[in-house]
């Protein structure tokens, strides 16, 4: 089913693989998306910069500039999200590609239905979100303050002790959804389903990451740290003093 109903995606393919980015082009165009791709590291990387794209597909192996190379001259707070295609099965590289600032990774080979699978969930949280701040200009709330922290959702903007975080689109909807359920255990499983709309799999590192990012960027900030890892359990965004 395509998405026709639907205002069209545009999507930018950075990947030197000239015949898998002709395939990928040919499919996802199929599915009612647009696509610009580009066939190294740096000239992806000069269109990555417009901001009238909605996903981008990042190979990690590449001539010129490399994706953690593209995703490090990006930056931690690019508006655009990022679906990164590694083709090594070494958790290392996926592990890194979230840090950088990746939303989320695909390992190589796979089938272009959960490819668009994992399109569609990307898009959809930043749906929410957009939707959400729209909702919140036509009705204004008081803003979420917890332990130091600070939610704007109107402006989608995060401060900690007065000093505004540098998050990607995901890291922002992780904190914000630990935010809303502070004090209380949440499970990888249950960021996973909310956050990145997805299923938790085995051995998936992609919520611990985020997670990981989240804190480490707060205690730049403030040394005393909000975020508790409950083993076998989850996390919870500490309540600190009421």
């Amino acid at each position: 089913m395509t998405q026709s109903s639907t205002q069209t995606k545009h999507i930018l393919l950075i990947d030197d693989d000239a015949e898998l980015a002709e395939l990928l082009t040919e499919y996802l165009e199929s599915e009612n998306f647009k696509v610009t791709s580009c066939l190294d590291g740096a000239s992806g990387l000069a269109k990555a910069f417009d901001d009238s794209f909605d996903l981008i597909l990042l190979d990690v192996m590449m001539p010129i500039l490399n994706g953690f190379e593209v995703l490090k001259a990006l930056g931690s707070n690019h508006k655009t999200p990022i679906l990164m295609l590694t083709a090594k099965g070494d958790d290392n590289d996926r592990i890194l590609g979230l840090e950088l600032g990746a939303d989320d990774y695909l390992a190589k080979p796979f089938k272009h239905r959960e490819l668009l699978a994992r399109i569609k969930a990307i898009l959809r949280r930043i749906s929410i979100v957009k939707s959400q701040n729209t909702a919140e200009i036509k009705v204004p709330k008081e803003q979420l303050i917890i332990n130091q922290v600070r939610v704007n959702q109107a402006t989608r903007e995060i401060t900690c002790r007065n000093n505004l975080l540098e998050l990607t689109g995901t890291e922002y909807l992780v904190l914000v959804y630990m935010i809303e359920n502070h004090g209380k255990i949440v499970s990888k499983a249950e960021i996973s389903e909310h956050v990145l709309h997805r299923k938790l799999s085995a051995y998936d590192r992609t919520v611990d990451v985020h997670v990981g990012n989240v804190r480490r960027k707060l205690l730049a900030i403030d040394p005393v740290d909000k975020m508790k890892t409950v083993r076998g359990a989850g996390y919870v965004f500490l309540q600190g003093e009421t």
